[in-house]
């Protein structure tokens, strides 16, 4: 390879400045490039900036830091750890090398509850997709936790204002400059996906009620949104004010509190506030969205609801049993039956006898979790399957597969286990340990056709033909799993008993 093959291949133009990536075996990776300011100093808490053109070469060969975060969930591998700062709006690019064409581009928003995660996990590393359908891979950083999730503009000042929905207003910052610079990697910016998982999930699907976001992407795609991690404005101003009591701040010094503060000490705060505030109120999380009437107007299923979220086509579904993951590693999910006569009391008390009724053996611990992942996950994506079906094309899934190795642990097809086969872990360590008592050969097959569906939807805006759309008649759901079926209205009895239950939203807790 010649000098000047290789400057071509890896020394890109941005609308900021010249970035230079890195060969990984036959594909090119731009790592840690900024998409906003750092928001540091007084750009903490505050919207995403412009970033500051620079000269000559920004060198894009490492990962740029996570946001701040407990370290434990930074670790890249046992004794190594993903460095995280204030200074985290960097996003990374994956491609086959050369600029011929316009590939179809997939931008991944990681998961992780708004309070951990980072584009710099091992599994997000999207070099399966990138080679097996010829797309551009983007993924992104954004503010996490009490710097991005909790809204702190009632303690604004006329010399230190604070912004709502910091990390939702990231992402779009993200999004924006894909579409400004991918053509020069050699992607579509008119036919740019965007997918993520949980949190992340939850980002896409409240993106496209946002509407800053407007044509910054043309599909969307869902796995195990949590749309209850939006919260309403007057919920929201409740959570800063007992957040700052947390912090052991008065109210009157609050906006020196969070500017001077160490960013350490406002995220230790945040972690104790969000375990308080899963105790008083079982499924409520205080990091996320807000329906601040402005940035985001509406609930995303409001806006579903009405046909004004954007109406791209758009995949979503959830897991067999998402709740498993939780009750016995995570927590904050209402998976056993005191939480969730807790739940009930708070929101719908008369719900509770014909909701636990649709779950055969109630109150024994499988029947709890699976109900505390059902609340949380399927069912407020299935209304949000129910809602967008009416305006635009929408496909429904359940991944369903697990090996056997995943049964033995009692985690079954649990919250995330889609992304084995949507990243094709099969053939890496992780993989082959999860496969070693059986079922390899499975998971390469879902994965197959896991990522043929993806990709095609990337590429299409449909899915291949064997999955159906779905509407209020039929409900066709596309079912992964060691045989890969359509079913129509799957769990019907647990759909039925949960029609109506609206959550903390409709007692305005």
């Amino acid at each position: 390879m010649t000098s000047s093959t290789l400057r071509t291949d890896t020394v890109v133009k941005t609308t900021e400045g010249l970035v230079r990536g890195r060969r990984i075996a036959d594909l090119v990776a731009w790592r840690g490039i900024p998409y906003a300011a750092p928001p540091v100093g007084p750009l903490r808490l505050r919207a995403p900036q412009p970033v500051t053109p620079w000269s000559g070469e920004l060198d894009a060969g490492e990962f740029g830091d996570a946001a701040v975060q407990n370290k434990k969930f930074t670790m890249l591998r046992p004794g190594r750890y993903q460095p995280s700062s204030e200074n985290c709006l960097t996003l990374n690019v994956l491609a086959k090398p050369g600029k011929s064409g316009s590939r179809p581009v997939m931008v991944f928003i990681h998961g992780g509850a708004y309070a951990m995660g980072m584009s710099a996990t091992t599994i997000y590393g999207g070099e399966s997709l990138v080679r097996r359908g010829d797309i551009v891979y983007v993924s992104i950083n954004y503010r996490l936790g009490t710097l991005g999730y909790l809204d702190f503009t009632q303690f604004s000042t006329p010399e230190r204002p604070f912004d709502s929905n910091l990390g939702l207003r990231d992402q779009v910052a993200a999004l924006e400059w894909v579409r400004r610079n991918i053509a020069e990697f050699g992607g579509d910016p008119d036919n740019v996906t965007v997918f993520g998982e949980s949190a992340g999930a939850n980002a896409v699907t409240t993106l496209m009620a946002t509407p800053a976001a407007k044509g910054l992407f043309a599909r969307a795609i869902a796995e195990s949104s949590a749309p209850g991690l939006v919260t309403t404005a007057d919920r929201a101003a409740k959570w800063a004010a007992d957040y700052m009591s947390q912090l052991g701040a008065e109210p009157a010094h609050a906006a020196e509190a969070l500017s001077t503060f160490p960013a350490a000490a406002l995220g230790k705060a945040g972690d104790r506030f969000a375990m308080k505030i899963g105790s008083e109120t079982p499924g409520l999380h205080p990091f996320g969205p807000v329906i601040d009437g402005d940035f985001l107007p509406q609930s995303p299923l409001s806006a579903f609801t009405e046909g004004s979220a954007h109406r791209v086509p758009m995949i979503i579904g959830t897991n067999e049993r998402e709740g498993t993951l939780f009750s016995r590693f995570l927590g904050g999910l209402p998976t056993d039956p005191d939480q969730i006569t807790k739940m009930f009391a708070l929101t719908d008390p008369g719900a509770e006898a014909r909701i636990t009724s649709a779950y055969p053996g109630y109150p024994a611990p499988d029947a709890a979790v699976d109900l505390g992942g059902d609340v949380t996950f399927w069912k407020p994506s299935l209304d949000l399957t129910q809602a967008h079906c009416e305006y635009a094309p929408t496909y429904s899934y359940r991944f369903d597969f697990a090996p056997r190795a995943m049964k033995w642990l009692g985690l079954e097809a649990t919250h995330g286990f889609e992304m084995f086969a949507v990243f094709d872990v099969a053939e890496t360590l992780i993989g082959r340990g999860l496969t070693l008592p059986g079922g390899r050969r499975a998971l390469r097959n879902v994965t197959d056709t896991v990522q043929r569906h993806w990709l095609h939807f990337a590429a299409t805006g449909t899915p291949l033909a064997s999955w159906p759309q779905y509407d209020t008649n039929r409900r066709a759901t596309l079912i992964f799993d060691t045989v890969t079926t359509v079913h129509d209205d799957p769990r019907r009895e647990r759909r039925l008993a949960w029609e109506g239950y609206a959550g903390y939203d409709g007692r305005g807790l």
